[in-house]
């Protein structure tokens, strides 16, 4: 899938391990800023190696994707999506997306999700796309309901932002 923006295009395709580098880039930027994922800075220290692994084992499984956003040939966001490894869930997945704080705003993420859904209902072996997203996350809530996901539950205070703030987890989901 392409679109243009700004008479620049953006791609969307599926990862491969040279991204790895790219990807783990804006996961520690977007981690840098503190918002919106259950990871702080100093817990995260994945390392290239590691990085790799982790895709590699991700793009090995058929019922997984990593997704990539380019602009002008370069990674600007990711969408992974993963599924449990038992058979009474295998029908499922869930996906966390990191798009570059420098180009939100912009239908990239819309663009990923799209793509993801188009996947999952050609996968043979998925019925069910999930997420979970802190209720202080208002842009991101409202794209998820503009693209049809349901909210299924919420983890109420589940998530502690500083020592009197909290953040609902809320859980969604659409059927592919």
């Amino acid at each position: 899938m392409s679109v243009a923006d700004n008479d620049v295009n953006i791609h969307i395709r599926t990862g491969q391990l040279d991204d790895a580098q790219a990807i783990l880039d804006i996961q520690r930027y977007v981690i840098m800023e503190n918002k919106f994922l259950i990871s702080v800075p100093d817990e995260f220290d994945r390392t290239l190696e590691q990085q790799k692994k982790w895709m590699r084992n991700v793009l090995e499984n058929k019922r997984e994707t990593i997704m990539i956003a380019e602009k002008d040939d370069e990674v600007i966001g990711w969408l992974v999506f993963e599924s449990p490894n038992r058979k009474r869930l295998s029908h499922t997945g869930s996906f966390e997306m990191m798009i570059h704080k420098d180009v939100r705003g912009k239908g990239i993420g819309k663009m990923l999700i799209m793509e993801l859904l188009n996947w999952a209902e050609k996968n043979p072996f998925i019925e069910k796309v999930s997420l979970g997203v802190f209720s202080t996350n208002k842009r991101a809530i409202s794209l998820y309901k503009r693209m049809g996901f349901i909210e299924e539950g919420r983890k109420y205070n589940e998530i502690k932002l500083s020592e009197h703030e909290y953040a609902d987890d809320i859980l969604m989901y659409k059927y592919v």
